[in-house]
């Protein structure tokens, strides 16, 4: 039988409610203008609430600081039949212990499976995230671990030290660390990803180190330390605006090959200089990757050029059980020699089903497009295409070559593809 939720959106109609019969509670209580006071005693009234298995709590952009923070947990530790557990506290005034202060009361609650917690914009700092992972390695029975710690200047040493003390989490089977916009460089990159690789029992891993200035040794050796996640099937890495050129790509590309039982990869690489070199080696290192199914990248400016599109597809095409490919490659200049040749070793991704291209902005003309669509035209068991073309240089002659080449395509029954700043939307072709 499904329990039934129950919803909150102002303190005092919780305070006054029958706090006993909660199991399943939702309480929204962002920009109230919440204090430590009134966390403390929203604390209170929940420690009441001995029979809540599963609590989401949005306390967001408040004023809560270290007395608030501290309350809230030692009264969540009476929570003992807790074990699922959404905390928002981003954009409060939380300082370096008192992060750490909280979790070290949630360890009480032994029941505890799943915990979402969001710390982003606080002032954590690089003492505040150790001290934070260290306190979660105690929470034994953690399975499922979200955290956001985004925009807390927690620097290399948070970085180390947080994935260190992760680590003892030994049944932690999911992880999504938001780090994005911390000051964390080489050195942090490749002690957090030293951390990890004793995440033995690891299978689902969301990384994002957006906005950070991790250049070439930090995306290598996050890539090599990855390599030991053995158990890893589901990656989501995040390296967007930051400083890694060609090395580093194919550095961590090689460094994902090793891992062995990755199925599910999305990479985020946009706003970097990896360049034409570094793209073709970080596909010709994903190609070892002998599992991968479902592949995502995102490689906006990243001057990859024609050679760099034409060495990626090459690259691709010894992704042999690829069947979902999602490529973004906007603003790149690739040209008409890079679109023919992205789409010509495409062409012998012989299982790919699913694939969506998106090449606007690129400096493709008619001949691009026309050789584009005769490479993709043998991809035999092509189901679904989204071409995005926009802001290119194709008149009507260069959609008329495309239209005519993907009409080859049998087995395709969805298509979309965008134009001229149109929009076309074809079924059951």
């Amino acid at each position: 039988m499904r329990q039934q939720i129950t919803k909150y959106y102002k303190l005092e109609e919780f305070i006054n409610s029958s706090l006993l019969s909660h199991q399943v509670l939702h309480i929204y209580l962002s920009n109230n203008y919440i204090g430590d006071e009134d966390a403390s005693g929203l604390g209170s009234a929940l420690a009441n609430c001995i029979n809540l298995s599963n609590l989401a709590l949005d306390l967001s952009n408040n004023y809560i600081s270290a007395m608030g923070a501290s309350g809230l947990g030692s009264a969540l530790a009476n929570c003992i039949n807790l074990s699922n557990l959404t905390l928002n506290l981003s954009n409060n005034q939380i300082g370096i212990a008192d992060a750490s202060g909280l979790i070290s009361a949630l360890t009480n609650c032994i029941n505890l499976s799943n915990l979402t917690l969001v710390l982003r914009e606080n002032q954590i700092g690089a003492m505040g995230a150790s001290g934070l992972g260290s306190a979660l390695a105690n929470c034994i029975n953690l399975s499922n671990l979200t955290l956001d710690l985004g925009s807390n200047q927690i620097g290399d040493e948070g970085a180390s030290g947080l994935g260190s003390a992760l680590a003892n989490c030994i049944n932690l089977s999911n992880l999504t660390l938001d780090l994005g916009c911390n000051k964390i460089r080489d050195v942090g990159a490749s002690g957090l990803g030293s951390g990890l690789a004793n995440y033995i029992n690891l299978s689902n891993l969301t990384l994002d180190l957006s906005g950070n200035q991790i250049g070439d040794a930090g995306a290598s050796g996050l890539g090599s330390t990855l390599a030991n996640c053995i158990n890893l099937s589901n990656l989501a890495l995040n390296l967007s605006w930051n400083e890694i050129g060609a090395m580093g790509a194919s550095g961590l590309g090689s460094g994902l090959a090793n891992c062995i039982n990755l199925s599910n990869l999305t990479l985020d690489l946009r706003e970097n200089q990896i360049g034409a070199m570094g793209t073709s080696g970080l596909g010709s290192a994903l190609a070892n990757c002998i599992n991968l199914s479902n592949l995502t990248l995102y490689l906006y400016w990243n001057k990859i050029g024609a050679m760099g599109a034409s060495g990626l597809g090459s690259a691709l095409e010894n992704c042999i059980n690829l069947s979902n490919l999602t490529l973004y490659l906007y603003g790149n200049q690739i040209g008409d020699a890079g679109a023919s040749g992205l789409g010509s070793g495409l062409a012998n991704c012989i299982n790919l089903s699913n694939l969506t291209l998106d090449l606007h902005g690129n400096q493709i003309g008619d001949a691009g497009a026309s050789g584009l669509g005769s490479g993709l035209a043998n991809c035999i068991n092509l189901s679904n295409l989204t071409l995005k073309l926009e802001e290119n240089q194709i008149s009507a002659m260069g959609a008329s070559g495309l239209g005519s080449a993907l009409a080859n395509c049998v087995n395709l029954s969805y298509l979309t593809l965008w134009l001229m700043q149109k929009q076309f939307i074809c079924f059951g072709l």
